[in-house]
Protein backbone atom coordinates (compact mmCIF):
# COMPACT_ATOMS: atom_id res chain seq x y z
CA UNK A 1 0.00 0.00 0.00
CA UNK A 2 1.30 3.25 -0.84
CA UNK A 3 0.31 6.94 0.40
CA UNK A 4 0.05 9.88 -1.75
CA UNK A 5 0.42 13.26 -0.48
CA UNK A 6 -0.16 16.49 -2.01
CA UNK A 7 1.06 18.91 -3.26
CA UNK A 8 4.54 16.86 -2.61
CA UNK A 9 3.53 14.23 -5.20
CA UNK A 10 1.42 15.45 -7.85
CA UNK A 11 0.26 13.84 -10.87
CA UNK A 12 3.46 11.39 -11.13
CA UNK A 13 2.50 7.93 -9.42
CA UNK A 14 -1.42 8.57 -11.93
CA UNK A 15 0.55 9.13 -14.85
CA UNK A 16 2.68 6.04 -13.80
CA UNK A 17 0.26 3.75 -13.30
CA UNK A 18 -1.44 4.58 -16.57
CA UNK A 19 1.80 4.25 -18.49
CA UNK A 20 2.39 1.35 -17.24
CA UNK A 21 -1.49 -0.72 -17.72
CA UNK A 22 -1.30 -3.68 -19.89
CA UNK A 23 -5.21 -4.67 -20.20
CA UNK A 24 -7.29 -1.77 -18.63
CA UNK A 25 -7.84 1.50 -17.09
CA UNK A 26 -10.92 2.16 -15.12
CA UNK A 27 -10.80 5.95 -14.04
CA UNK A 28 -14.04 7.74 -12.29
CA UNK A 29 -14.00 11.37 -12.56
CA UNK A 30 -15.69 14.31 -11.08
CA UNK A 31 -13.23 17.15 -12.17
CA UNK A 32 -10.63 16.60 -14.84
CA UNK A 33 -7.92 19.07 -16.09
CA UNK A 34 -4.58 17.28 -16.04
CA UNK A 35 -3.58 17.40 -19.39
CA UNK A 36 -0.70 14.74 -19.00
CA UNK A 37 -2.95 12.41 -17.44
CA UNK A 38 -4.78 12.73 -20.43
CA UNK A 39 -2.27 12.12 -22.73
CA UNK A 40 -0.86 9.41 -21.08
CA UNK A 41 -4.97 7.45 -21.63
CA UNK A 42 -5.01 8.22 -25.22
CA UNK A 43 -1.55 6.62 -25.41
CA UNK A 44 -2.92 3.65 -23.54
CA UNK A 45 -5.75 3.49 -25.53
CA UNK A 46 -3.44 2.97 -29.26
CA UNK A 47 -1.41 1.04 -27.66
CA UNK A 48 -4.60 -1.67 -26.91
CA UNK A 49 -5.60 -0.59 -23.52
CA UNK A 50 -9.09 -1.19 -22.79
CA UNK A 51 -9.96 2.09 -21.14
CA UNK A 52 -13.08 3.36 -19.37
CA UNK A 53 -14.38 6.33 -17.85
CA UNK A 54 -17.29 6.99 -15.33
CA UNK A 55 -18.10 10.97 -15.85
CA UNK A 56 -19.96 12.57 -13.67
CA UNK A 57 -23.63 13.88 -15.18
CA UNK A 58 -22.63 17.38 -13.35
CA UNK A 59 -20.20 19.28 -10.60
CA UNK A 60 -20.67 22.78 -9.17
CA UNK A 61 -19.51 24.15 -13.08
CA UNK A 62 -22.07 23.00 -14.26
CA UNK A 63 -21.87 19.88 -17.69
CA UNK A 64 -20.51 22.03 -20.14
CA UNK A 65 -16.52 21.16 -19.30
CA UNK A 66 -17.54 17.65 -18.27
CA UNK A 67 -19.39 17.17 -21.55
CA UNK A 68 -16.54 18.58 -23.63
CA UNK A 69 -14.27 15.96 -22.07
CA UNK A 70 -16.61 13.21 -22.47
CA UNK A 71 -16.21 13.79 -26.28
CA UNK A 72 -12.52 13.78 -25.88
CA UNK A 73 -12.23 10.88 -24.45
CA UNK A 74 -14.77 9.44 -27.17
CA UNK A 75 -12.50 10.56 -29.52
CA UNK A 76 -9.18 9.12 -28.20
CA UNK A 77 -11.16 5.66 -28.10
CA UNK A 78 -12.36 5.52 -24.46
CA UNK A 79 -15.25 3.58 -23.53
CA UNK A 80 -17.63 6.52 -21.34
CA UNK A 81 -20.55 6.29 -19.39
CA UNK A 82 -21.98 8.98 -17.58
CA UNK A 83 -23.52 9.19 -14.04
CA UNK A 84 -27.56 8.90 -13.18
CA UNK A 85 -28.77 11.65 -11.69
CA UNK A 86 -30.56 9.94 -8.58
CA UNK A 87 -27.61 10.88 -6.23
CA UNK A 88 -26.92 14.82 -5.47
CA UNK A 89 -23.80 14.40 -7.03
CA UNK A 90 -21.26 11.55 -8.23
CA UNK A 91 -18.14 12.93 -6.04
CA UNK A 92 -16.03 9.72 -5.74
CA UNK A 93 -12.01 9.65 -6.95
CA UNK A 94 -11.11 5.90 -8.02
CA UNK A 95 -8.81 4.89 -10.97
CA UNK A 96 -8.54 0.81 -11.24
CA UNK A 97 -5.56 -0.26 -13.59
CA UNK A 98 -4.92 -4.03 -14.79
CA UNK A 99 -7.92 -5.05 -12.54
CA UNK A 100 -5.36 -5.51 -9.70
CA UNK A 101 -4.51 -1.82 -8.25
CA UNK A 102 -6.80 0.69 -7.20
CA UNK A 103 -6.26 4.71 -6.36
CA UNK A 104 -8.45 6.05 -3.81
CA UNK A 105 -7.97 9.84 -3.87
CA UNK A 106 -9.22 12.99 -1.84
CA UNK A 107 -7.98 14.99 -4.96
CA UNK A 108 -9.86 15.44 -8.68
CA UNK A 109 -7.69 15.09 -11.61
CA UNK A 110 -6.82 18.88 -11.35
CA UNK A 111 -4.36 21.08 -11.41
CA UNK A 112 -5.49 22.75 -8.43
CA UNK A 113 -6.14 19.91 -6.19
CA UNK A 114 -2.90 18.80 -6.93
CA UNK A 115 -1.18 22.26 -5.47
CA UNK A 116 -4.11 21.26 -1.84
CA UNK A 117 -3.38 19.61 0.94
CA UNK A 118 -4.77 16.02 0.01
CA UNK A 119 -4.21 11.97 -0.02
CA UNK A 120 -4.38 9.20 -2.05
CA UNK A 121 -3.97 5.82 -1.38
CA UNK A 122 -2.61 2.75 -3.70
CA UNK A 123 -4.38 -0.49 -2.43
CA UNK A 124 -3.69 -4.00 -3.96
CA UNK A 125 -5.70 -6.05 -2.03
CA UNK A 126 -8.17 -8.13 -3.74
CA UNK A 127 -10.62 -7.71 -1.91
CA UNK A 128 -10.57 -3.90 -2.03
CA UNK A 129 -9.91 -3.75 -5.08
CA UNK A 130 -13.04 -6.50 -6.49
CA UNK A 131 -15.50 -4.35 -4.28
CA UNK A 132 -14.06 -0.88 -6.13
CA UNK A 133 -14.73 -2.74 -9.51
CA UNK A 134 -18.31 -3.79 -8.57
CA UNK A 135 -19.08 -0.47 -7.61
CA UNK A 136 -17.70 0.94 -10.61
CA UNK A 137 -19.49 -1.20 -12.79
CA UNK A 138 -23.13 -0.40 -10.94
CA UNK A 139 -22.51 3.07 -11.58
CA UNK A 140 -21.54 2.75 -14.93
CA UNK A 141 -25.14 0.47 -15.39
CA UNK A 142 -26.64 3.13 -12.95
CA UNK A 143 -27.59 0.19 -11.15
CA UNK A 144 -28.03 -0.12 -7.50
CA UNK A 145 -24.87 -1.05 -5.36
CA UNK A 146 -25.05 -3.21 -1.92
CA UNK A 147 -21.81 -3.28 -0.31
CA UNK A 148 -19.52 -6.67 0.01
CA UNK A 149 -17.17 -5.64 2.64
CA UNK A 150 -17.92 -5.30 6.15
CA UNK A 151 -15.21 -2.72 6.85
CA UNK A 152 -12.36 -0.63 5.43
CA UNK A 153 -14.23 0.28 1.76
CA UNK A 154 -16.41 3.34 2.88
CA UNK A 155 -19.24 4.20 0.38
CA UNK A 156 -21.49 6.90 0.29
CA UNK A 157 -24.72 7.05 0.86
CA UNK A 158 -24.74 3.22 1.23
CA UNK A 159 -22.58 2.41 4.43
CA UNK A 160 -20.70 5.69 5.22
CA UNK A 161 -22.24 7.02 8.20
CA UNK A 162 -21.94 3.70 10.21
CA UNK A 163 -18.49 2.89 9.16
CA UNK A 164 -17.37 6.76 10.16
CA UNK A 165 -19.35 6.66 13.24
CA UNK A 166 -17.61 3.26 14.43
CA UNK A 167 -14.00 5.28 13.46
CA UNK A 168 -14.81 7.65 15.76
CA UNK A 169 -16.11 6.09 18.34
CA UNK A 170 -13.16 3.31 18.52
CA UNK A 171 -10.81 6.22 19.05
CA UNK A 172 -9.15 5.85 22.89
CA UNK A 173 -6.06 8.17 22.80
CA UNK A 174 -6.13 10.36 20.14
CA UNK A 175 -7.90 11.27 16.51
CA UNK A 176 -6.66 13.95 14.15
CA UNK A 177 -8.92 15.25 11.35
CA UNK A 178 -8.37 17.03 8.15
CA UNK A 179 -11.64 18.20 6.55
CA UNK A 180 -13.56 21.29 5.29
CA UNK A 181 -16.42 21.03 6.88
CA UNK A 182 -17.66 19.32 10.25
CA UNK A 183 -21.06 19.70 10.08
CA UNK A 184 -23.17 16.64 11.14
CA UNK A 185 -24.86 16.66 14.26
CA UNK A 186 -24.19 12.83 14.75
CA UNK A 187 -20.62 13.28 14.33
CA UNK A 188 -20.47 16.33 16.49
CA UNK A 189 -21.73 14.63 19.41
CA UNK A 190 -19.71 11.89 18.46
CA UNK A 191 -16.41 14.12 18.84
CA UNK A 192 -17.43 15.52 21.75
CA UNK A 193 -18.15 12.38 24.06
CA UNK A 194 -14.82 10.93 22.73
CA UNK A 195 -13.14 14.30 23.80
CA UNK A 196 -15.24 14.01 27.04
CA UNK A 197 -13.59 10.70 27.37
CA UNK A 198 -10.17 11.95 27.33
CA UNK A 199 -9.27 11.49 23.18
CA UNK A 200 -6.91 13.98 22.24
CA UNK A 201 -9.48 15.35 19.22
CA UNK A 202 -7.53 17.91 16.90
CA UNK A 203 -9.46 18.92 13.48
CA UNK A 204 -7.99 21.17 10.69
CA UNK A 205 -10.48 22.12 8.64
CA UNK A 206 -13.65 23.90 9.71
CA UNK A 207 -16.30 23.40 12.54
CA UNK A 208 -20.18 24.04 12.59
CA UNK A 209 -21.77 25.98 15.50
CA UNK A 210 -22.65 23.09 17.49
CA UNK A 211 -19.28 21.69 17.73
CA UNK A 212 -18.21 23.97 20.95
CA UNK A 213 -15.38 22.47 22.59
CA UNK A 214 -14.15 20.69 19.21
CA UNK A 215 -9.89 21.97 18.59
CA UNK A 216 -10.12 22.98 15.51
CA UNK A 217 -8.04 25.35 13.49
CA UNK A 218 -7.65 27.05 9.40
CA UNK A 219 -5.18 24.64 7.25
CA UNK A 220 -2.20 26.82 7.55
CA UNK A 221 -0.30 28.79 4.28
CA UNK A 222 -2.86 25.68 1.57
CA UNK A 223 -5.81 25.13 -0.08
CA UNK A 224 -7.18 21.87 2.00
CA UNK A 225 -8.65 19.33 -0.36
CA UNK A 226 -9.37 16.36 1.87
CA UNK A 227 -11.67 14.11 3.99
CA UNK A 228 -8.74 12.43 6.10
CA UNK A 229 -8.29 10.99 9.67
CA UNK A 230 -5.91 9.05 11.81
CA UNK A 231 -6.71 7.03 14.73
CA UNK A 232 -4.57 6.01 17.80
CA UNK A 233 -1.34 5.67 15.88
CA UNK A 234 -2.36 2.79 13.91
CA UNK A 235 -5.53 3.36 11.65
CA UNK A 236 -6.75 5.85 9.10
CA UNK A 237 -9.53 6.88 6.81
CA UNK A 238 -8.69 9.16 3.16
CA UNK A 239 -11.59 9.42 1.28
CA UNK A 240 -13.80 11.81 -0.15
CA UNK A 241 -16.75 12.54 2.30
CA UNK A 242 -16.68 15.34 4.70
CA UNK A 243 -18.43 14.65 8.15
CA UNK A 244 -21.50 16.60 7.09
CA UNK A 245 -24.67 15.76 5.96
CA UNK A 246 -25.34 15.81 2.43
CA UNK A 247 -22.02 13.73 1.40
CA UNK A 248 -22.70 11.34 4.20
CA UNK A 249 -26.48 10.57 3.07
CA UNK A 250 -26.76 12.03 0.04
CA UNK A 251 -23.78 12.03 -2.80
CA UNK A 252 -21.70 9.42 -4.15
CA UNK A 253 -18.74 9.38 -2.28
CA UNK A 254 -16.12 6.65 -1.80
CA UNK A 255 -13.26 6.04 1.48
CA UNK A 256 -11.06 3.62 2.72
CA UNK A 257 -10.14 2.72 5.98
CA UNK A 258 -6.79 1.03 6.74
CA UNK A 259 -3.94 -0.40 9.13
CA UNK A 260 -1.29 -0.09 7.00
CA UNK A 261 2.26 1.55 9.24
CA UNK A 262 3.58 3.03 6.84
CA UNK A 263 0.68 4.74 5.69
CA UNK A 264 -0.51 5.99 9.14
CA UNK A 265 3.23 7.03 10.20
CA UNK A 266 2.98 9.69 7.30
CA UNK A 267 -0.20 10.95 7.69
CA UNK A 268 0.37 11.65 11.41
CA UNK A 269 3.65 13.07 9.99
CA UNK A 270 2.08 15.23 7.97
CA UNK A 271 -1.01 16.64 10.33
CA UNK A 272 1.83 17.25 13.05
CA UNK A 273 3.70 19.40 10.19
CA UNK A 274 0.05 21.43 8.99
CA UNK A 275 -0.61 21.76 12.79
CA UNK A 276 2.78 23.11 13.88
CA UNK A 277 2.04 26.31 11.41
CA UNK A 278 -1.47 26.65 12.58
CA UNK A 279 -1.39 30.09 15.14
CA UNK A 280 -2.66 27.78 17.84
CA UNK A 281 0.39 25.20 17.05
CA UNK A 282 3.08 27.97 17.06
CA UNK A 283 1.65 29.14 20.50
CA UNK A 284 2.12 25.48 21.75
CA UNK A 285 5.61 25.39 20.14
CA UNK A 286 6.43 28.65 22.15
CA UNK A 287 4.92 27.29 25.43
CA UNK A 288 6.99 23.82 24.83
CA UNK A 289 10.06 25.76 24.22
CA UNK A 290 9.62 27.89 27.21
CA UNK A 291 8.78 24.58 29.25
CA UNK A 292 12.43 23.10 28.33
CA UNK A 293 14.05 26.29 28.99
CA UNK A 294 12.98 26.17 32.36
CA UNK A 295 13.53 22.90 32.87
CA UNK A 296 17.25 23.20 31.51
CA UNK A 297 17.95 25.99 34.22
CA UNK A 298 16.83 24.14 36.59
CA UNK A 299 18.99 21.03 35.64
CA UNK A 300 21.86 23.36 35.87
CA UNK A 301 21.19 24.78 39.37
CA UNK A 302 20.80 21.35 40.46
CA UNK A 303 24.28 20.59 38.93
CA UNK A 304 25.87 23.46 40.72
CA UNK A 305 24.66 22.97 44.06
Amino acid sequence: MDLIVQPADGATRLIEAVEGAKKTVDIVIFRFDLKPLERAIEAAVKRGVAVRALIAHINSGGGRSLRQLELRMLDAGVTVSRTGGDLVRYHGKLMIVDRDELFVDGFNFTARDLKSRSFGLVVKERRVVQEALRLFEADSQREEFEPALDDGFVISPENAREQLAIFIKRAHKQLVIWDPKVTDLQMIRLLQQRQKAGVDIRILGKVGKRGSGLQYQKMPGLRLHVRAMVRDCDTAFVGSQSLRALELDARREVGLIVRDGKVVKGMLETFEADWARTELGQKELKVHEKELKAAEKESAVEAAV
